[in-house]
C-alpha cells in the first residue's frame, strides 16, 4: 500500500507519498517520475518519501523549491522514522532527485546509494513540528497502486502527446513552406508590371514589329 499526502503550502498543491513499508519501498524504487523528489534522513532508517509536483513544475526544479515545501517533505520524513523520532543527529534530512538514485543487485531491500553525491541536498528539522505534520495526516489516502499498469498508462499518454506535438510541428513546417513559396512566387513577378514597364509599353508602336 502507498500512503498519499497533499501538500496546500503552494499553489497548485503538490503531492507527497511513500510506501508502507520497505517492501513498498523497494516498488517505489522502481516506479517514480524523473521529476520526483526522494527524501530521507541522513545515514539512519526511515520512510522513502517522494514528492510529486505536476508536470509543468510549477514550483521549480529539485533544487529551487519553496522552503515551505520543503519542511512539509522533510517533517513528514522526521515522523516516519522510528530512530529519527529520538535523535537529534535527523535535524539532517537529505534530498535529491529521483533519476539520481543508484539501486544495484546487492543491496538491502529498500537500500540506495547516488549517482552524484552533487546532487543530493539537506534541509535542516531540529524537532518535530505537530502542526505540519497534523495538517498533512488530515490529508492522508491509502491505497493499493498497480505500478506497472500506471507505468504503461503514462507511457501511453506521453507517446499521444509526442504523436500530436509532432503533428502540430509537421502542419506548421508545412505553413511556413507555404508562406515562404508564396512569397518566392510574389518576388519573382516583382517589377514586371511597374510603372515603368507600362510607360515603355506605351511607348511601343507597331512599327516597331515591322
Amino acid at each position: 500500500m502507498v500512503l498519499f499526502f497533499t501538500s496546500k503550502v503552494v499553489d497548485p498543491p503538490v503531492t507527497i507519498y511513500m510506501g508502507r513499508d520497505k517492501v513498498e519501498n523497494e516498488e517505489l524504487l522502481k516506479y517514480g517520475l524523473p521529476t520526483d523528489i526522494w527524501f530521507h534522513v541522513d545515514k539512519l532508517s526511515s520512510a522513502h518519501v517522494y514528492l510529486r509536483q505536476t508536470e509543468e513544475q510549477p514550483h521549480g526544479e529539485w533544487d529551487k523549491l519553496p522552503v515551505s515545501v520543503l519542511n512539509d517533505a522533510a517533517q513528514l520524513v522526521k515522523a516516519n522514522s522510528i530512530e529519527g523520532e529520538y535523535r537529534a543527529l535527523t535535524g539532517q534530512i537529505i534530498y535529491t532527485p529521483f533519476p539520481n538514485l543508484k539501486k544495484t543487485g546487492d543491496m538491502a531491500t529498500g537500500q540506495v546509494s547516488f549517482h552524484s553525491d552533487k546532487k543530493v541536498k539537506r534541509v535542516h528539522v531540529s524537532t518535530r513540528d505537530n502542526a505540519i505534520v497534523n495538517r498533512l495526516n488530515k490529508t492522508k489516502v491509502e491505497k493499493e497502486v498497480h505500478h506497472e499498469a500506471e507505468r504503461q498508462d503514462r507511457l501511453k499518454a506521453e507517446g499521444r502527446k509526442k504523436k500530436a506535438a509532432a503533428e502540430e510541428r509537421r502542419l506548421q513546417e508545412l505553413e511556413q513552406k507555404k508562406a515562404w513559396e508564396e512569397g518566392k512566387k510574389q518576388r519573382s513577378y516583382e517589377g514586371i508590371y511597374t510603372e515603368e514597364s507600362f510607360a515603355q509599353r506605351e511607348e511601343w508602336s507597331d512599327d516597331d514589329f515591322m
